[in-house]
């Protein structure tokens, strides 16, 4: 069947979903948020529209084709962004006219749960012993928390004390922590503190340095044990493939809202293996984006862990991961793993009344703005 409808919905906290419908009145659902720049998006997604309305939504390749590479200009976040939601959106489509989880036409899944983990202490790391303990009542074993406040490329070290605190704080009740440097720390502080929370064997540490830094990155993984994770900000296969080439990255965080949706996590996921990388999509975002993850980690063997944005900082408000769907309980997490969803696509059920309503007059996301003593713009 051609695809008769793409639509587009605009929902807080700062989601974007698709809506693709065939005709046979066929539906899937994909999310396309890209935080902070829904504007451009959408934008991109009216381009598309174009397009692919009139196309067989059953060849889910040809279209992923046909929107990455007709054009001289190709990937980034926006057009890749865009391009997750339609594609995220034609998988689930597909299989429920199948009657089967998207995970069953990737090859079938290799596990029955997945290990998870969330967020505490918001982007000024504060409370964090209290959120901990909060998140271990709620069934998880491991977070995460950005490590600092902003920094200055070359900042006072005993900024640095408190982060290290913080994480001995976590593991003394028990839970495994990953530290997010978040690309806002620079060279001359990141060295030191990786080298300081060696000690204390977190998780892994995420970006330590911004992405294209990839030398910078290559220099510091061979200064320390701990693993070096990071992937968000790469949006394609062949972003990812220098990363692997060079051998600096430990752990692969690709987000299936920026890089290209199913199709394209799936391969990167492929990739990964291949050098002995394992897998822990990022996902801060909503539930449609984690259910696409999810069918990806079903089938993937170097699968380690999952993002999921339960209660994150930037959900703070009426809407959470729990909303917008009609079965919110396939989230529940118990003993730090979340079952694999069952149901048919994505395994979730939309409440399209919600999103309607939610989407009518909603405001495009902002991030946040740091700036040092000086009025210097840093790093978010």
């Amino acid at each position: 069947m051609k695809i008769s409808t793409i639509e587009y919905f605009r929902v807080p906290p700062r989601w974007l979903f698709v809506k693709i419908t065939d005709e046979a009145e066929n539906v899937g659902w994909g999310e396309a948020s890209l935080e902070g720049h829904t504007e451009a998006v959408e934008g991109c997604l009216d381009a598309y529209r174009e397009r692919f309305v009139g196309l067989e939504a059953d060849e889910i390749e040809n279209i992923w084709q046909n929107g990455y590479r007709v054009s001289f200009y190709r990937g980034g976040p926006v057009m890749m962004s865009a391009l997750s939601g339609i594609d995220i959106a034609l998988w689930d489509l597909k299989a429920r006219k199948l009657n089967v989880p998207v995970y069953e036409l990737l090859g079938g899944k290799v596990r029955t749960a997945l290990k998870v983990y969330a967020w505490i202490g918001g982007d000024r790391p504060s409370d964090i012993e209290a959120h901990a303990k909060s998140r271990r009542m709620q069934g998880f074993k491991a977070i995460k928390m950005n490590a600092t406040e902003d920094l200055g490329w070359v900042d006072s070290p005993s900024s640095l004390d408190s982060c290290v605190e913080r994480v001995k704080a976590v593991k003394a009740l028990g839970l495994d922590i990953g530290v997010d440097f978040h690309g806002r720390v620079h060279k001359p502080m990141a060295k030191q503190l990786a080298k300081l929370l060696e000690p204390e064997r977190p998780l892994f540490i995420e970006e330590p340095l911004l992405s294209e830094h990839i030398e910078g990155i290559q220099s510091l993984s061979n200064l320390t044990t701990t693993p070096i994770a990071l992937g968000e900000r790469l949006h394609s296969r062949w972003d990812v493939k220098r990363f692997l080439e060079a051998r600096c990255v430990d752990i692969l965080q690709p987000d299936i809202c920026h890089v290209g949706g199913i199709s394209e996590l799936r391969r990167i996921a492929q990739m990964a293996e291949a050098y002995d990388v394992a897998l822990a999509p990022h996902c801060p975002l909503g539930p449609i984006a984690l259910a696409a993850n999810v069918q990806v980690d079903a089938v993937s063997a170097n699968f380690a862990i999952q993002e999921m944005s339960l209660g994150i900082h930037y959900n703070a408000g009426a809407y959470d991961l729990t909303s917008y769907t009609k079965n919110p309980e396939v989230w529940n997490v118990e003993d730090g793993m979340i079952e694999l969803l069952a149901g048919p696509g994505l395994g979730i059920e939309i409440d399209e009344e919600q999103v309607g309503a939610a989407a009518k007059d909603a405001k495009p996301w902002r991030g946040s703005e740091f700036k040092g003593p000086g009025g210097e713009i840093r790093e978010w």
